[in-house]
């Protein structure tokens, strides 16, 4: 049997690998989605926690090719894999994937120039490989099998119901239970009022205060313009309106962190009162943006505490008991079902085993050419987002990319593109250089980032707009070859 073979290959089919696929589409070119889970949608199809949504503007979430036409601009989670479902099909994405399929290792081929990787078939255990010209990692950043649970000798001791959000039973029933939800992150302030909703009286316990902005769930604005204006128009506008009101909260946060920090303050203040202990519990020891800012939609987090249903307690857990949780200060928590909304694991590029050449390579050692490919790997590139906002943003910029990449390559007869990085190699930053919890576990998994625009990961979208649209023969970082042609 011959070995299969496509130009290009993606590694998930979650919202990158749906944007990539999309993006390629009528370029003539074979192409192959391998996602390991059962259906696509990555992140939206994997948790199904009460409440799951987006926490960022969804005009600018959504692909710049297929505009978000919900009036809700922070969407629950079921409608935006209802979106990716609809964009596989438009774009004749949805026939690509074929499912259960987790790629084990990759190996470039200086000879035949191309991959040879291979895969499981999940349902039968076999082990089966092909042969592309381009791999894609739409793999994201964090482990999809297990969350981040500190280690907690006594939590055995606890007789109740331990949930970590990234593994949510479906019959669990919270209704008249008293709930513990560990952790102050982008999770657990979309759980806490959900929870409240469905009945519970629920606790959030957190070590330490977190930056939470009370933002409206639909852009007023945003769907008038959509009335009076063509959709297309209406999305390019609103699109950048998002674009740059983010851009801005952004940059002002880091040129004016004290008068951020004031202004959050101010916001929660008038949410709850100015008898409620702000300080204690909403006001961090860090700057805004040092760690992401959670929102929580028009207020509900902050609703769920006037009403009573829900309260925050800042505090270190001692131990856990029968009943509940010990806490530093000499307190207790009684809980029914404790959840450890404690965070994620990293885990770039799926944990898959890249060679070249038969010789095993460390991609945490890589210096990243604009968070997309990695210095000295050919024909590889991957999906990184944006972390200080819309994921899809950065997406686009690199699904585009690639996209004129494999142009340039068909149109002068090369075979490969391969990023070189000539400059310092010490102390170099890590990819993704924030304080967050998550990050600190996970450095040392994450490729570096280097001198020069081409090998540092901007977090500015006006910026990364202008470097992306230069012209491809005008990128001194990449080398073109193949056995006749040297440089393109």
């Amino acid at each position: 049997m011959m070995n299969e073979h496509v130009d290009v290959l993606i590694v998930g089919a979650g919202i990158s690998g749906i944007g990539m696929a999309s993006s390629l589409s009528g370029e003539g070119l074979s192409i192959s989605i391998l996602e390991s889970r059962h259906e696509l949608g990555g992140t939206w199809s994997l948790f199904q926690y009460p409440g799951i949504r987006s926490d960022s503007d969804m005009t600018t979430f959504a692909f710049r090719s297929h505009p978000w036409v919900d009036e809700r601009t922070i969407a629950p989670g079921e409608t935006i894999q209802e979106y990716l479902r609809s964009v596989a099909e438009q774009a004749e994405v949805a026939r690509l994937i074929r499912y259960r399929r987790r790629v084990i290792r990759a190996d470039w081929s200086s000879e035949a120039q191309t991959w040879r990787v291979e895969y499981e078939e999940l349902e039968t255990g076999e082990v089966r490989s092909l042969t592309c010209w381009m791999l894609f990692g739409a793999t994201g950043y964090y482990r999809y099998d297990e969350g981040y649970r500190p280690s907690w000798p006594t939590l055995p001791r606890f007789q109740g119901t331990v949930v970590h959000p990234q593994q949510w039973p479906s019959d669990l029933d919270v209704r008249d239970k008293r709930v513990v939800v560990v952790g102050s992150g982008a999770t657990a302030v979309t759980l806490v009022p959900s929870l409240a909703d469905a009945g519970a009286k629920v606790t959030m316990l957190q070590r330490s205060p977190t930056y939470i902005a009370a933002v409206p769930s639909r852009d007023t604005l945003g769907n008038r313009i959509r009335r009076f204006l063509p959709l297309r128009v209406a999305a390019g506008a609103n699109r950048w309106r998002g674009i740059l009101k983010g851009m801005f909260v952004y940059e002002f946060s880091r040129r004016r962190p004290a008068r951020m920090r004031a202004l959050l303050h101010e916001g929660v203040t008038r949410q709850l009162g100015p008898d409620y202990p702000v300080d204690r519990h909403f006001k961090p020891d860090y700057d805004p943006w040092d760690q992401r800012l959670c929102a929580t939609p028009d207020g509900d987090l902050f609703d769920s505490i006037r009403n009573g249903q829900a309260d925050v307690m800042t505090d270190h857990i001692s131990a856990f008991t029968e009943d509940g949780i010990q806490l530093a200060s000499g307190g207790h928590l009684q809980a029914d079902i404790i959840v450890t909304a404690t965070g994620l694991n990293i885990l770039m590029f799926g944990d898959i085993e890249f060679r070249i050449d038969g010789e095993l390579i460390d991609l945490a050692s890589r210096v990243s050419y604009r968070g997309m490919m990695l210095d000295g790997v050919p024909n590889f590139a991957f999906a990184f987002g944006y972390t200080n906002s819309s994921w899809t943003l950065k997406v686009d910029l690199i699904t585009d990319h690639v996209r004129r990449l494999l142009r340039t390559l068909r149109r002068t007869g090369a075979l490969t593109v391969t990023p070189h990085y000539e400059g310092r190699r010490d102390n170099l930053p890590p990819l993704i250089d924030m304080g967050s919890g998550y990050v600190k576990r996970g450095v040392h998994l994450l490729p570096r980032q280097g001198d020069g625009s081409d090998w540092r990961r901007n977090q500015n979208y006006l910026s990364d707009h202008r470097l992306f649209r230069r012209k491809i023969r005008d990128q001194s970082a990449l080398r073109f070859t193949n056995s006749s042609v040297r440089s393109a």
